[in-house]
């Protein structure tokens, strides 16, 4: 065990306990770069409450809160880390135990290394080792510590707890670096082969399918157990997700490998963390797989006229959304007031009365609902939301004592926003926070909202053309352009959202975003088609599904129905291409252009990539190469470098979200370079996201894997073995190549007359490599661009033209190209 991870441990609840301080006021502003980190992907920004239980607890040892008691069984899976990490809405103290027993050959003394963000106390057969306590908010310390060792079984066990703000890293990782022979001897309640069976059962465990569209949706796994077994499955969204899970229990006969589970209409939409739990006797054990459910069938194609579009869209929220204010204002709008869409509201209301984390998203579409359909509200809930619009903190100057997230422009234009119409809906009350009457505060609100859009003017979005956060900038600009008292302010709002669609349809294959992003989950990469932009892309465009999670469709449903909003026809053509031509697509968005985006497509694939940037250093949530062939929207391939070996983890970066160690990306039109050299403290591989079933045809073969979806063609290559995940949550879906510091190639393409099959396209292309040239340049020979050179200022040479992304500008320039003849 000497120079490993201890990783198997009994865990038991985790105490949580609110931590709230005095209401205060606090300094800051909208910050454009708040994720371009300088310190490994550490965020600066501090609230009081930090400070204070900084100067309560750091340095000193940590308040054990709760009793020790063993309640289930950590597996590690891969993960070297015993993480519980997750996402909290409010300041809160949260405390667990751990333990384990370490079977050692002698007596001696061991060297073990702790690894944690927030505080833990180590103690070995009940003797107290040390204590650490760097409480460094998701930034990880190490302490190293010696514990003594008898011969035989030895109790280790570990507090470690932390404040959590929003989401919070919380874990922690001990290392056996010397000492006596060892081993992990973990107390168990069933025989030792049965237990391994289980934990087997569960690493291999995958589903059927990348994602549902229809369907039985079931896991399947490659271990057999010995035993009859209880099977527990609990269905989640993700960490915004209000649903109730759903919840199936079911017996599984000794020697059954697949759990079916149910019909895709029978569960819920989107991105969904499926909780499997098997249990033999009194030994349970847990693990957490992730899936897109997407109701498609139910759905069926899109109108053909906007009009039945929009309708469609509103009554689809209306109908089948998570039950907040969107899917309320939806029913309003669509004459579907009274006790079901009041309960919708009601229940709302907790977090934005208590200030939330993220309740600036319920709160615009609920301002919305009372000022154009407050009359269908019920008297006493019309109270009740006028008390809380004017309890609510609209901006970090207020007092208060949440950790709303007040940097991320996506968050400032919502503050802003509801400051300014709710100010102007209540406009002779006083509102709490600031003291101002609602005119002043509508009038303070408009000044701000006149400098979001200065800035977004300018710079567009510092989360770069960022899948999950269209829907949140639209939500605000939606309501300032069917609500604002103010005409510029109207006209202003209209051109952003214009904008905004525009570049969702030049980075769009098919209607569905295709291209490098500045902030990414996996429930958003991986969920193709139940997305808010597929729903978004369906009513403007007609191509498209729908989820269950919304924020804009019907603020921007209703702009287009009731306001007057107009969106240009030729939109849908660049969207979704059907002609013989390709597009590239050269742009910048962030505050001094620092996201420099290259985008290129046919009608039959599209790629994306980031054009020089932030290489080699850590990232946070950036995907910064990203492609899609053919009509099926999940034939989808990106890149990255895992954050966290950890799998459906909460890590930002996670393992598909963003990557630990961002890579040298260029990219020529259908041809890419991914280049990785990653830091030695994280994970020592990296990956593609290509599920096989979605494709036509999958060949992998050593360092190459090709591919086909309809009439497009791809090729990955490396300059490693290529090895396919058979195995496990991503089997059948995830491409790895060992090692940190890898190079891959990318070339897509379409079928013609000259290669009308994958096995002749797959000939022509597979022996690109790439050369080096001098002053870091990288070179490739392709057959279709001749002598392609990739320069290390990120400029690129082929086919006499230079692109210099330093010349990219926010407006962009689209430009039409002949494909291969």
């Amino acid at each position: 065990m000497a120079g490993q991870p201890i990783v198997y441990w009994r865990l038991g609840s985790t105490a949580e306990q609110r931590y709230d301080v005095a209401d205060q006021p606090m300094q800051g502003a909208m910050d454009p770069f708040f994720f371009l980190t300088k310190h490994k992907n550490f965020i600066p920004h501090e609230y009081p409450c930090r400070t204070r239980f900084a100067a309560e607890r750091r340095g000193k040892r940590p308040q054990v809160s709760a009793e020790f008691g063993a309640e289930r069984v950590w597996l590690p899976f891969a993960s070297p880390r015993i993480d519980l990490s997750g996402f909290w809405f409010r300041p809160t103290v949260l405390g667990t135990w751990a333990d384990t027993t370490i079977e050692a050959a002698s007596t001696g003394k061991a060297l073990v290394r702790l690894r944690t963000c927030g505080g833990a106390i180590l103690f070995a057969n009940g003797e107290e080792a040390g204590w650490m306590a760097p409480y460094g908010r998701n930034l990880e310390s190490t302490g190293d510590f010696k514990i003594a060792l008898k011969a035989g079984r030895n109790d280790v066990r570990i507090w470690f707890d932390d404040l959590a703000e929003r989401d919070a890293r919380y874990y922690f990782q001990l290392d056996y670096l010397s000492g006596p022979a060892a081993s992990v001897a973990l107390p168990i309640e069933v025989e030792g082969a049965v237990a391994d069976a289980m934990e087997a059962a569960l690493d291999a465990m995958h589903f059927e399918r990348p994602a549902y569209d229809g369907g039985e949706v079931a896991l399947v796994t490659g271990v057999a157990l010995p035993h009859d077994a209880r099977v527990k499955v609990e269905i989640e969204g993700d960490f915004m997700s209000i649903e109730a899970p759903a919840r199936f229990a079911f017996d599984v006969p000794a020697g059954q490998t697949r759990l079916p589970i149910a019909d895709t209409e029978q569960l819920p939409a989107d991105f969904r963390h499926f909780k499997v739990t098997l249990t033999v006797g009194d030994h349970a054990v847990s693990r957490v797989f992730g899936v897109e459910i997407c109701h498609a069938r139910r759905q069926g194609d899109a109108s053909e006229t906007p009009a039945a579009r929009i309708d469609e869209a509103l009554r689809e929220v209306a109908g089948h959304a998570e039950a907040d204010t969107v899917r309320a204002l939806a029913r309003l709008a669509i004459g579907q007031e009274g006790a079901e869409t009041d309960a919708m509201i009601s229940s709302s209301l907790p977090a934005i009365e208590d200030c939330h984390d993220c309740a600036d998203f319920i709160l615009v579409p609920l301002l919305w609902c009372r000022k154009v359909y407050g009359d269908r509200l019920e008297l006493n809930l019309r109270a009740r939301v006028d008390s809380a619009i004017l309890d609510y903190r609209y901006w970090m100057d207020e007092p208060g004592n949440d950790v709303q997230w007040y940097f991320s422009e996506n968050h400032a234009l919502l503050f802003h926003t509801a400051a300014y119409l709710a100010g102007g809906l209540l406009a002779d009350a006083r509102f709490v926070r600031s003291g101002r009457l609602g005119r002043e505060q509508s009038a303070v609100g408009a000044a701000r909202v006149r400098a979001w859009l200065d800035h977004f003017e300018a710079w567009e979005m510092a989360e770069f053309n960022s899948a999950p956060y269209f829907p949140i900038d639209l939500k605000g600009l939606c309501a300032l352009y069917a609500l604002a008292p103010d005409k510029d302010i109207t006209e202003r709002a209209g051109k952003a959202i214009i904008r905004l669609l525009e570049i969702v349809a030049r980075s769009a294959h098919r209607g569905i975003l295709t291209g490098a992003q500045g902030r990414s989950y996996e429930h958003t990469l991986r969920a193709a088609r139940s997305l808010e932009l597929s729903g978004i892309c369906r009513m403007v465009w007609g191509k498209g599904n729908y989820g269950m999670r919304f924020h804009a469709l019907p603020q921007l449903a209703l702009c287009l129905r009731d306001h007057g909003l107009s969106v240009p026809d030729g939109l849908a053509a660049v969207a979704s291409l059907t002609d013989d031509t390709a597009w590239e697509w050269t742009f910048a968005q962030g505050q001094d252009r620092f996201a420099r985006l290259y985008h290129y497509k046919t009608h039959a694939h599209g790629m994306g990539s980031a054009a020089g940037y932030r290489w080699n250093q850590w990232g946070y949530q950036e995907t910064v190469i990203h492609a899609r062939l053919g009509k099926n929207p999940d034939a989808q391939i990106w890149i990255n470098h895992p954050g966290e070996v950890l799998q459906s983890g909460y890590g930002r970066p996670s393992y598909w979200g963003g990557s630990g160690t961002l890579p040298r990306v260029h990219q020529y039109r259908d041809l890419a370079i991914v280049r990785f050299s990653c830091s030695d403290e994280q994970p020592d591989f990296t990956h593609a996201w290509l599920p096989t079933r979605a494709f036509d045809a999958v060949q992998v073969d050593g360092d190459r894997a090709f591919a086909q979806s309809g009439d497009a063609f791809a090729m990955l290559k490396t300059d490693v073995p290529l090895t396919q995940v058979e195995a496990g949550p991503t089997a059948g879906n995830e491409l790895r190549a060992a090692g940190r510091r890898t190079t891959w190639i990318v070339r897509l393409g379409d079928r013609d007359a000259n290669l009308p099959a994958l096995d002749a396209w797959a000939a022509t292309f597979a022996g690109l490599s790439v050369q080096s040239g001098p002053d870091g340049e990288l070179i490739i020979e392709d057959p279709e661009y001749g002598r392609v050179r990739f320069l290390a200022d990120a400029r690129v040479v082929a086919e006499g033209r230079t692109l210099d992304p330093a010349n990219w500008t926010v407006r962009g320039e689209a430009t039409r190209m002949k494909r291969r003849e």
